[in-house]
């Protein structure tokens, strides 16, 4: 089978296409042949190694594929089960891949394998985002960094859906149509204007209830800004640089601030917390609170444009691999 690996850290050039031969599933895993790959910022911080992983390795963290053959100890699944995943064992940039089933979820009718490809991990990330690091509730001033990206098209649109005021964040005039098509109420370039003032002239100096904020060092000290006393800061990632240091006087006393670093990691720990996020995610698609439009499609040997385009900030919206 065809499979991309990382021999060292470093660019887009480190993917290499590979042809291996895979093993046969263990007692309690099972064999899948991937229809749709998804493509997250995440794989970038394994292929560069600023989430350092051991090497050589897969890459790719979320797909949805049909079982083909089970362990023998497989009681939650069985051969012809159309499943999707969002976590390790790293290595869904692949045809095939092997997968205990404790990490599997089942896909329902009504999603297709592309949607389902690219949901999971961007659509349980933004469910507990919105549903449990904060719990969002109507008349919330929610600010969302880098609004018209995979996450946050669908956490606007679900946040618009509970009937909180969105106020999102982009970096073109191009992303500023995409942000408003996907949920939000204010939209603001950070390219042209300083958004700590933009959101200051909409509500006034501390006005805001939850800054989600997947960016990191270009955002971080302008999202303390604008949070509300008593607001939450929910800091999930980082596409600009970690932030390596909080200070608790500057940061958190000042408006007795709530910080949180969370990961999906944190909040799929166990069994039902995996399948109760799973399933709000698809019920929100299937009743249409959250609209998935897939914005480009490659496949394995286009691995490396893949995530130059990603870098780059060119896509505009969820993007697949399509393994054949």
């Amino acid at each position: 089978m065809k499979v991309i690996e990382i021999k060292k850290f470093g660019g887009p050039e480190e993917l290499e296409i590979k042809d291996v031969k895979i093993g046969k599933p263990g007692p309690k895993e099972v064999l899948i042949k991937n229809l749709s790959i998804g493509l997250n910022y995440i794989d970038v911080y394994h292929r560069t190694g600023l989430y350092p992983i051991p090497l050589p390795s897969g890459i790719g963290l979320e797909a949805c594929g049909v079982i083909e053959e089970v362990g023998s100890e497989v009681n939650l699944f069985k051969i012809g089960d159309r499943v999707s995943h969002a976590s390790m064992p790293i290595g869904a940039y692949s045809e095939k891949q092997i997968m205990p089933q404790e990490k599997l979820i089942s896909v329902p009718d009504g999603i297709s394998n592309e949607v389902a490809s690219c949901i999971v991990l961007k659509g349980m990330t933004a469910e507990y985002l919105l549903h449990r690091s904060y719990i969002a509730k109507k008349g919330d001033k929610v600010l969302f960094h880098a609004a018209a990206g995979g996450v946050g098209q669908i956490l606007c649109q679900w946040a618009n859906s509970i009937g909180c005021e969105v106020i999102g964040t982009v970096g073109s005039k191009e992303k500023e149509e995409i942000a408003k098509k996907n949920g939000c109420h204010y939209v603001i370039n950070y390219t042209e204007k300083n958004f700590v003032e933009e959101v200051e002239k909409l509500f006034g100096k501390n006005a805001v209830d939850v800054v989600y904020d997947g960016v990191g060092q270009k955002t971080f000290e302008g999202s303390i800004e604008c949070l509300k006393i008593r607001g939450m800061m929910v800091a999930f990632g980082n596409a600009s640089g970690y932030v390596n240091t909080i200070d608790v006087k500057k940061h958190i006393n000042t408006k007795g601030l709530f910080f949180t670093r969370p990961s999906i990691a944190h909040y799929t720990v166990t069994r039902k917390e995996l399948e109760d996020s799973a399933k709000k995610v698809f019920d929100a698609v299937i009743s249409k609170k959250i609209k998935i439009d897939i914005s480009k499609k490659y496949t394995l040997d286009q691995a490396k444009n893949a995530h130059e385009d990603l870098e780059a900030r060119k896509l505009i919206g969820p993007a697949v691999i399509i393994p054949n």
